[in-house]
C-alpha cells in the first residue's frame, strides 16, 4: 500500500526524468537549428551586414530607390517604342485609323512639348532657425503635399496648357505625394524648394493664384516672420515645358476588330 507523500514522491520522479529527457532531446535540436540559421544568413549575405540600418542611410536608400525608378522607366520607354515601331508596321486600315486618333490626342494629354509666356511659383520651407525659435508643430513650417496640388489646380484652373514641377511635366495621372522630407513624383523623389512652372496666360495664372483661398493662406504664412515659409511668384516671357517622359499607365492591349 502507497502513501500519499510516496505517490507525490514517485510523480515528481518521474516529472523530473520527463524534464532531462526534454532537455536532452532539445538542447542538441536547438543548436542544429541555430547552427543553420547562421549558415543560411552567412550564405545569403555573401560577407555583407544583412542589417541595412547599420549600412544605409535613409538619404542612400532614397537615391538607389530613385534609380531603380529611372531605369524602370527607361526600359518602359523602350518598350513603348518597341510597341509604336510594330504597331506602325502593321498594314491595316483600322490600326492606322485608331493611331491617327491616338496621335491627335497626344498634345491634351501631355505627350508633346508645349512653349509660350507662362508664370513659376517657388515654394519651400521656413528657414532653420525661425523652425528652432519657434514651439509651434513642425508641421506649420514645411511645405506639404496639398500646398502644392493647391498652385497646380489654380493653373490648371486659369487655363494652363502644360504644368511642370521640378521640371518634369504633370499629366491627369499625376500623382502628388509626400515622402519623408521630400515630394514624390512618378515614383522620384524631389527635394525643396519646389519649383512650379505653368504655361499659358500669366494674367490669368497670377489672378487665380492671387484669389484662390488654400494658396492666400500658404502667402499669409509666408509673410508671417513667425512662420517664413517660402514663396516667390514670377511671369515667364517665354518657358519650354517638355512632354511627358514617364510611365504612361498602360495596362493591356486589344486588338481591333476585324
Amino acid at each position: 500500500m502507497t502513501t500519499p507523500d510516496h505517490e507525490r514522491t514517485t510523480a515528481r520522479s518521474h516529472d523530473h526524468r520527463a524534464a532531462r529527457r526534454r532537455w536532452a532531446i532539445g538542447t542538441p535540436l536547438v543548436f542544429a537549428l541555430s547552427g543553420a540559421l547562421f549558415f543560411i544568413s552567412a550564405n545569403n549575405s555573401q560577407g555583407s551586414d544583412l542589417r541595412p540600418g547599420r549600412v544605409t542611410t535613409m538619404a542612400s536608400l532614397v537615391q538607389r530607390e530613385s534609380q531603380n525608378v529611372e531605369r524602370l522607366q527607361a526600359q518602359a520607354r523602350n518598350l513603348t517604342q518597341d510597341v509604336d515601331e510594330l504597331s506602325a508596321a502593321v498594314n491595316d486600315k483600322t490600326v492606322q485609323k485608331e493611331r491617327a486618333k491616338a496621335r491627335g490626342m497626344r498634345g491634351a494629354a501631355g505627350f508633346t512639348p508645349v512653349t509660350g509666356p507662362g508664370i513659376t511659383v517657388t515654394m519651400s520651407d521656413a528657414p532653420r532657425e525661425v523652425r528652432e525659435s519657434s514651439d509651434r508643430p513642425i508641421q506649420e513650417f514645411v511645405v506639404h503635399q496639398q500646398d502644392i496640388q493647391a498652385v497646380v489646380n489654380a493653373m490648371w484652373d486659369s487655363g494652363a496648357r502644360a504644368v511642370m514641377i521640378q521640371g518634369q511635366r504633370i499629366i491627369s495621372t499625376t500623382g502628388i505625394k509626400c515622402a519623408g522630407n521630400s515630394v514624390e513624383l512618378h515614383g522620384i523623389p524631389y527635394p525643396q524648394p519646389y519649383v512650379i512652372t505653368g504655361v499659358g496666360d500669366p494674367t490669368a495664372m497670377q489672378d487665380r493664384l492671387d484669389s484662390d483661398p488654400y494658396v492666400l493662406g500658404f502667402r499669409r504664412d509666408a509673410v508671417d516672420p513667425q512662420v517664413s515659409v517660402g514663396w516667390a511668384m514670377q511671369q515667364d516671357a517665354m518657358v519650354t515645358a517638355p512632354a511627358y517622359g514617364g510611365i504612361k499607365g498602360l495596362s493591356y492591349a486589344r486588338p481591333a476588330a476585324d
